[in-house]
Formats: C-alpha cells, sequence, structure tokens
C-alpha cells in the first residue's frame, strides 16, 4: 500500500471507530436514565455467572441445536477477527502479513481461521434455514413482524459475506504467494486448508489483476467489519457487547423473591415510628414524589434497561411461557423489544432537545405495553430461566403491574375483590374471620 492508502485507511478507521463509540455513548446514556439499583455484592458469584454464562455459553446449550451451531458462529467470529489486529496495524504502516515472523504459530493461526470461517458459514445457513425454510414456530411470530425479522436475516447475510471475504482474500493472497520468482511484497506465509481450493480460480488472470482484486477483498473485509460494528447498534446483535455486564449484574437473588418497593418500606417505618411528624415537609422540597411502580422506562432501574438493549430476540422466553401457550397476548420477548424501542424513543427526544427530555405525551404502559399483556403474566419466572444471557422480563412485568395497583388502583376485578376480602377479613374468601373455621363442622 502506499502513503496515500495508508491515509486513506486512516480516515475510514476513524470514521467507524469515532461512529462506533458515539453510539456506545448514547447506550450508557439511556441505559442511566434508570433508577439506581445496587448490584454490587457477591463479586465471586458475578463473575462465575458472566464466566459461564456470556462466555461459556452454559444456557444455550440447553436447546442443543441452536446452542452448538450459536458457540460456533461466536467463536469463529470472535477468534478470526483476532486477524483484526494485523490487518489494522498492515493499513496504518504499509506491511504485509505483518505477523509471519511467526513462523509456523502463524500458520496454525490462518489454518485454524479458515476452517472456522467455513463452519461458520456452513452454521449460518443453518440458521438461515430454521428461520426462513423450515420456520420454527418461535421465529414466525407476530413479534417479529418488519424490520427485527429483516434484521436477522441482515446479520446472517453479513457474517457469510465477510467469511466469504476472508477466504477470497487468502485465496488471492495464496496465488500471488506461489508467483515464480516472487511478487510485489506477497512474502510466502500462512497455511490455507480452505482457500487452496479457492485459488485455481484465479489461473489465467493477469497478476495484476489478482493483486488488484486481492486488494478489493481486502478493503471490503475491513470495511465489511466496520459496517457490521456499527449495525449492532441498530440491531438485536448489540448483545454480543452487552451480554457480558448483563450477566454479572443479574439478580443474584432466589427466583421468585420480590424486593420490597423502596418508597414503600418508608412509608411503613415512618407509620412506626412514634416520634415522627407526619405532616413534616419532605427533606428536599423540590424532590419529585416517589412513584410506585413503573408507567416508562425513566422509571425502570438501570439493569432492566440494560436487559433490554441485551434482548437477542431468539423466542425462548416466549416459547416457554405457559401464557402464551395458552394463546394469551403476553409475550415476554415482546416486553422486552417494546421496552428497548421506547427507550430509543426516550433518547431520540433527548438528542433533538439537547439533552433534556421533552413529555411528550407517551408512555411504556398502554402506548407500548398493555395492562392485558402485563395481567396474563403467571410470574412462573419461566422467561427468567430460559433467557440464555440472564433477561428478566418479569421484573419489568412485576414494576408495571405494582404501577397499576398501587397509582391507578386498576387490578381485575377479582383481585380488588381478594384484596379487598384481606383488608376486611383477613383472608382472600369473602366471609367473616369467626367463620374461618366452619369447615370442621361438616366433617
Amino acid at each position: 500500500m502506499n502513503f496515500l492508502d495508508n491515509v486513506l485507511f486512516a480516515i475510514v478507521l476513524a470514521i467507524g471507530f469515532g461512529y462506533f463509540f458515539r453510539n456506545v455513548k448514547k447506550i450508557i446514556r439511556n441505559i442511566k436514565l434508570g433508577t439506581a439499583v445496587d448490584r454490587s455484592d457477591n463479586p465471586k458469584e458475578r463473575w462465575k455467572n458472566m464466566a459461564m454464562i456470556a462466555l461459556g455459553q452454559s444456557k444455550m446449550v440447553k436447546r442443543p441445536v441452536a446452542g452448538i451451531l450459536h458457540i460456533v458462529v461466536y467463536l469463529g467470529f470472535i477468534i478470526i477477527n483476532i486477524e483484526l489486529l494485523e490487518i489494522i496495524i498492515d493499513g496504518l504502516f504499509g506491511t504485509h502479513r505483518v505477523f509471519a515472523f511467526l513462523g509456523t504459530t502463524y500458520d496454525f493461526l490462518i489454518g485454524s481461521f479458515e476452517i472456522l470461517a467455513v463452519l461458520v458459514i456452513l452454521a449460518v445457513v443453518t440458521f438461515w434455514i430454521r428461520r426462513n425454510s423450515i420456520r420454527l414456530k418461535r421465529f414466525i411470530s407476530s413479534d417479529l413482524n418488519g424490520y427485527p425479522k429483516n434484521d436477522a436475516n441482515y446479520i446472517l447475510y453479513f457474517e457469510v459475506v465477510l467469511m466469504s471475504l476472508f477466504l477470497l482474500m487468502n485465496a488471492s493472497d495464496l496465488h500471488l504467494q506461489q508467483v515464480p520468482g516472487g511478487f510485489s511484497h506477497f512474502i510466502k506465509a500462512g497455511s490455507f486448508p480452505i482457500s487452496q481450493f479457492i485459488e485455481p480460480i484465479f489461473n489465467g488472470m493477469s497478476n495484476e489483476l489478482v493483486m488488484l482484486l486481492s486488494e478489493a477483498f481486502w478493503w471490503l473485509h475491513i470495511v465489511g467489519i466496520l459496517i457490521f460494528m456499527n449495525y449492532l447498534y441498530f440491531s438485536k446483535h448489540l448483545h454480543i457487547l452487552l451480554a457480558f455486564p448483563n450477566t454479572y449484574f443479574a439478580n443474584l437473588k432466589p427466583q421468585g423473591q420480590f424486593d420490597n418497593l423502596a418508597s414503600v418500606t418508608n412509608e411503613v417505618k415512618l407509620m412506626m415510628d412514634p416520634n415522627a411528624d407526619p405532616f413534616a415537609a419532605p427533606t428536599d422540597a423540590n424532590a419529585a414524589p416517589s412513584k410506585f411502580g413503573a408507567s416508562d422506562v425513566m422509571d425502570l432501574n438501570w439493569v432492566q434497561l440494560m436487559n433490554a438493549y441485551t434482548c437477542t430476540e431468539c423466542g425462548r422466553c416466549t416459547s416457554s411461557c405457559p401464557a402464551n401457550q395458552t394463546g394469551k397476548k403476553l409475550s415476554p420477548r415482546k416486553i422486552m423489544m417494546d421496552t428497548r424501542d421506547r427507550l430509543e424513543e426516550v433518547g431520540r427526544n433527548i438528542d433533538k432537545n439537547k439533552g433534556v427530555f421533552v413529555p411528550d405525551s407517551v408512555s411504556l404502559l398502554n402506548n407500548y405495553i398493555t395492562a392485558e399483556e402485563l395481567w396474563a403474566c403467571t410470574s412462573c419466572n419461566a422467561c427468567v430461566e430460559e433467557c440464555p444471557v440472564n433477561i428478566s422480563p418479569l421484573s419489568i412485568i412485576l414494576d408495571m403491574r405494582r404501577y397499576l395497583v398501587m397509582e391507578q388502583s386498576a387490578a381485575p376485578m377479582p383481585l380488588n375483590a381478594m384484596m379487598t376480602n384481606i383488608e376486611n377479613n383477613g383472608a382472600p374468601w369473602q366471609y367473616n374471620q369467626q367463620d374461618r373455621l366452619n369447615w370442621k363442622n361438616e366433617i
């Protein structure tokens, strides 16, 4: 590469990474819109979760076919992109295969990358068939109508193209390495167990044309990686990055253990304190009154918002949901997708108004998620158990139901009747406490 090529490469690289980090900052800002929650306890268990679930894919293999294929794509794509470091150095300094001095180690790495590239292509093709030809039930749900369905396919196409360009780049490089007497800077380096079978397509072409094609494959490969990296912000594949913090900060409490609202706890403590003045002004007169539960994304905690960005839209949660299986409107996957969509809408509002959110008469509750969906949930935790990256749709559902009950008194009639009975009779049933043992007379 000449000097102008190096400069152009540096500019492309700066634009690609600059846009990527700009979007990362937006994601962090949006997540921080959530309320505070402390997830700093038990770091040893948290690191173990991250290693086993995010890195080790332990929950993915509960469904072996998809799990093993996903591991192939995951390992292949991550490991192959180790070569990105060599590409960046070559692009910036005009070198070619700068790590070739590693000798047999370099040969082993390049050979391994090629084998992984083929495995990735085969896995991706299988994923495409499962999604578009076999049409598994969880992939044809109305949750995925429109962009979500297309997004999944775009990612599959991206991966096939990037792996193919990698192999073509190596095949053309191998062809030029074999030119008698050497050709330009194409030194003999690397092992090519797959691209050696592609190399013959360049037979009969002039060396100059093959070199031009080789450079084109190289440029398309690196630019494609940068485009893919920046597409993650708009895609469900953001979980590639967020699965690690998401599993680390996941809730470690036993499933089914609910948190008491801090606002309610404070009210109860105030009621139980004989020295408290019920008419005393709040400590901060300008503070907004506490809201019971959540009606919009800003009422959820930051971990729940990170959950929304991490959702892979795989549908394992929905396919395991008993409410969904019986025809109810509830879909835990849709809960997460709606939360993310609303959070993105809030983020665009903030961008448009120079860093300040302007009320828009829209909320997560009702505009995105209906009360019918929330009350269909049985709180069984199946969705939480099934999620391969430890997302908890249930926590969002419960917080929104709390809002309906405690802020709007909008619980379904049977629940309102039960709560009234508990208040009046000390039991869910509609009879006096004195009659609670009358059943023994029937024995």
